[in-house]
Parts: structure tokens; sequence; C-alpha cells
């Protein structure tokens, strides 16, 4: 079982104390602990279910400018104090950093409820039920369903000698199936901190029917087209971004952001924010040295406004850290992971009906990127791409290879569905809409 606060105030003693006897007065500890279980499928069965523990103790030690951080999965006396003199003889072993600065002091850390006792407490045969009711929606239609359902509880919390004492529980469920015909496939997945909010059977209808609809799949020439990219889509592209809206990656020119904030960048439809409080969102609501992460506008009608700042950068710009900062130490610096982009009022069958010709893409994998100043990004779809034509989904088509802006792309969107928590497989999970986008760049047809 995951730790509880008590746990974790009596390991952080004991580190405190390892760290007295050998003179250093500034430690810091990350204790983390998760139970996870998880429950896989193929061709129509059920292969496999597994389960893991784990938990961990990390410590830092600040001496003399000079810090190092040591890590352990033992959590008795002697294994505390071995992390803690091992993390000491490495930070006397590394160059002083004269920007390194004190410890953070006590926060005041909004409490996020994110625990959900009946999905902690999932078992494979409740797994089991959903899984089986999935797979028959899938082989009644002739085809064959694969995919994963997992189950879990986390707790993450961080103390320091300066005060600092923040602890967080959270609960996820994840759902994930592929559908595939004989030369076709559809797939659809999902996350939430409660179980009861995945529809596993609704998922598996929706995976049928692409891989249904998509049948035969025809090959159509690579060009500039409309398309519908469903949220999945939008979450694997878009999401690539996010990392540039770092204070430390603008300050070292490795953001697209550099010598452009508060430029229009986007259209003024754009809106995104990074928002640990928002109820479809997950996570921790403090960051790597316990700052308690605050809602960031990162994009207003298309002008970047915000920076997710640690304390380090934010001390070096003479600002109010935000609470993105990474545990130390660290050479990223920090990054906004609670991205929400606003959507709006028209869904995805609206979106069909208003195109006369274009394509409908479900996902989108192997992204990569080409230029990184204009965020210029490649791959391919998959697992559903369609071909609409007068307002309507006509047919399934062969694969593309894409090779697409960002900054484009955000300027060439013509409507927003609601924002939905999305999953993907690129990125980490946010709450985005589907996007209608014209002149998107698609530029070969792949073998499948």
């Amino acid at each position: 079982m995951p730790l509880d606060l008590s746990q974790c105030r009596e390991l952080f003693g004991a580190v405190q104390q390892a760290a007295a006897s050998l003179g250093v007065s500034d430690v810091e500890a990350t204790l983390g602990a998760h139970c996870a279980a998880l429950t896989r499928f193929a061709n129509n069965t059920i292969h496999q279910n597994v389960a893991e523990q784990d938990r961990w103790i990390s410590v830092r030690v600040a001496v003399d400018q000079q810090t190092a951080r040591a890590t352990t999965n033992r959590f008795d006396p002697d294994s505390i104090r071995s992390a803690v003199e091992q993390a000491f003889a490495l930070a006397r072993s590394s160059a002083p950093n004269s920007d390194l600065l004190p410890l953070n002091e006590n926060s005041l850390i909004s409490e996020t409820k994110r625990f959900d006792s009946a999905t902690a407490s999932a078992t494979p045969a409740h797994r089991g039920r959903a899984v089986a009711e999935a797979i028959r929606i899938v082989e009644s239609a002739g085809q064959t369903a694969a995919g994963i359902y997992s189950t879990g509880q986390s707790i993450e919390a961080i103390f320091n000698s300066a005060g600092v004492s923040a602890w967080h529980a959270e609960t996820m469920a994840q759902f994930s199936i592929t559908a595939m015909a004989g030369d076709s496939s559809g797939w659809a997945k999902a996350s939430a901190v409660s179980h009861t909010a995945i529809d596993s059977v609704e998922l598996a209808r929706s995976a049928s029917e692409k891989a249904r609809l998509s049948n035969d799949p025809q090959e159509i020439a690579p060009g500039r087209y409309t398309v519908i990219l469903e949220p999945a889509a939008v979450l694997d592209l878009v999401g690539q971004m996010f990392g540039d809206f770092s204070a430390t990656s603008v300050n070292d020119s490795r953001s697209f952001l550099t010598d452009r904030l508060g430029a229009k960048l986007f259209g003024d439809n754009i809106h995104i924010s990074d928002d640990v409080a928002h109820p479809l969102q997950a996570g921790v609501p403090f960051d790597g040295e316990g700052v308690p992460r605050r809602k960031l506008t990162l994009v207003d009608a298309g002008v970047p406004r915000e920076l997710a700042y640690s304390r380090s950068s934010a001390h070096r710009d003479g600002v109010e850290p935000t609470g993105h900062g990474f545990p130390l130490p660290n050479e990223v610096g920090e990054a906004p992971l609670n991205i929400v982009i606003a959507g709006g009022s028209t869904s995805v069958d609206e979106m069909i009906a208003s195109t006369d010709r274009g394509i409908l893409v479900t996902r989108l994998w192997y992204i990569r990127e080409v230029e990184p100043y204009d965020k210029i990004m490649t791959g391919m779809t998959r697992d559903g791409t369609f071909l609409i034509e007068n307002g309507c989904v006509t047919r399934g088509l062969r694969n593309f290879r894409f090779n697409q802006g960002i900054i484009e792309l955000l300027n060439n969107v013509e409507a927003l569905s609601p924002a939905v928590r999305a999953s993907g497989e690129e990125t980490f999970d946010m709450v985005v809409p589907a996007m209608k986008v014209r002149n998107f760049n698609f530029t070969e047809v792949t073998r499948f």
C-alpha cells in the first residue's frame, strides 16, 4: 500500500537524523509509492494480469553551494542512512553552483482531491468483466480486440528541513482498445481518476466502428487538406510544444518562444492554460521543491503570455516561481504539466457536416520534430483515417505521413469541440478539444 502522511513524516525524521550525524542541516526528501495492476488482452482473450508495487525515497543534501541526490527503495534505518551518506559524498565531489538557492521554505498548498477508493481497490475480476464486455462488442463485428485496462493508486510527498511538508494521493484508471479487421483498424483510449468515468463498452463500440468504416481503405494523393483532428490527435501533435513554455528553455534559446513572448503567434480562438485544479486534470499540486503549482495563462487569444518558472529561473528573472520546477539537480528546469486547451461548441459531427472535402483523423503516432523554431513536426496517421465528402464520411483512407508546423496549425483552426480529457501515446494526458483545421500538410501515403 502507498505511504500515508504520518509514515512519510517518520521517514523524513530518519533522513534528518542521518543528515545531522554528518553535520548537514539542509536536507530534502521526496517520497513516492504506487500500486498498479493491469489486465492485458489480445486475440479477443485476456492473456495477462500483472500487478506491481514500488516505493522510494530520494534524498537531496545542500552544503556550501553544492548539492546532490541519492535514491533508495529500502526504508530501513541503515538504507536511509546510506542514501544520505551517498548524497553527501556526491555533493562534496560536485562543483559549487553559485546559483543554488537555499531550500524552499514552507508554502501553503491547496488540497487537490484525486483519490477514488473503488479505483484503488479494483480487482482483476472487475477489470476482467469490463474487458470481456468490450471484447464481445468487437468480436460480434467479426473483428479482433487487443488492449489494456489498468488501475492503480500512488502518493507523492516532499519534506525539507526548512519546513516544507506536502503530500498527495491519487488514483488512476486507463483503458485502451484496438479493434482489428482484415485491412483496417480502429482505436480508442481514456483515462480518469475514477474508473466509473471510463465506459469500456462505448470505447469498444467506437474502435469497432472505426475499423468497420475504414474497411478496404483507398489511396488519395497527398497534399493540403482540411482535417478534423479528434482530441487524441490534437493531444499528441499540439502537446509537443509545451516543453517550450519553460523560462529555462527560453533563456537558453531552446524554445520557439524565444523573443516571441507577447507576440501574436496563433489564432484568436486559441486559449491555453496550465491548471492543476481543473476537474479533468490529474497530478500533484506542488513541484519538485514543494512550491504550489499556480494556474498559468499560457496563450490568450493566440498570444503567448506566461511561462513556467522554477525557483531558480524565477530568481534569475526577478519574478515569483510558478510551481513547475523539477526536482534538483536537473538541467531541464521546469515545464507546465496540466495543459488545458479551451474548447468551443462545435461537435465533431457538426465539423464533418460543414466540410465539403476533408480528412477525419483518429490519432497520430511516431511524431518527431523537424524544425524547432517553427515547431514543424512529422508523423503518421493510424487506426482510423477517413475521407469526408459533402459533409459525410464516405470511406476509409490509407494512412498519411505529415509535415506540419504547430504554429501554422494553430493559426488555421476553424472550429473547436468542447474540451475533454484525452489520452494518446506520444505525450502526457491533457484536456483538449477536437479541431477542424484548414491546409493541413500531408506529404506522402504510407504502405498500410
